[in-house]
């Protein structure tokens, strides 16, 4: 897999620790080994300009996903479908305020937004309440999963 992670926040993002994380939830999602993402860490002048350019919507917000070649989640015993993902830009500073409201801190709500812009990437979506039940099921389960992991 390509994983790119570009921090232009200032936030110091932890590069490694996403692009493990992102690699993660793309290997329990069952896609193509040689799928590529980008994730970019960008402040909230640059999410706002993306979010009202793109999804016609003011102010900053936590995370977009442009998908790309609308990859889906692989089938066991089916070769996935190889291509581009898509990008994720991620705002830490929405981040940091989010985390601490939820009581969860920064990290963890980055990881959350993380993993909910990779399952958008692939094709999940949140606006009806059967979707949403699905797609923050899966969010929950695959977060669980990796904070269980031993520390690397």
């Amino acid at each position: 897999m390509s994983i790119e992670i570009l921090d232009e926040s200032g936030s110091g993002l932890d590069v490694k620790h996403f692009s493990q994380l992102a690699r993660f939830v793309m290997d329990q999602m069952r896609v193509h080994p040689l799928a590529e993402l980008c994730i970019k860490a960008v402040d909230e002048d640059t999410i706002a300009e993306l979010n009202e350019k793109w999804m016609e919507k003011e102010g900053p917000t936590d995370v977009l996903a442009f998908p790309m070649d609308e990859l889906r989640p692989g089938l066991v015993n089916e070769e996935p479908e190889e291509g581009v993902l898509g990008d994720l830009v991620l705002c830490p500073a929405v981040a940091e305020r989010q985390g601490e409201a939820a009581g969860h801190g920064t990290l963890a709500e980055l990881e959350l937004l993380t993993t909910h812009g990779i399952l958008h990437l692939l094709g999940y979506d949140h606006a009806e309440p059967e979707e949403h039940k699905v797609m923050f099921g899966l969010q929950d389960q695959l977060l669980a999963q990796w904070r269980a992991q031993p520390a690397t």
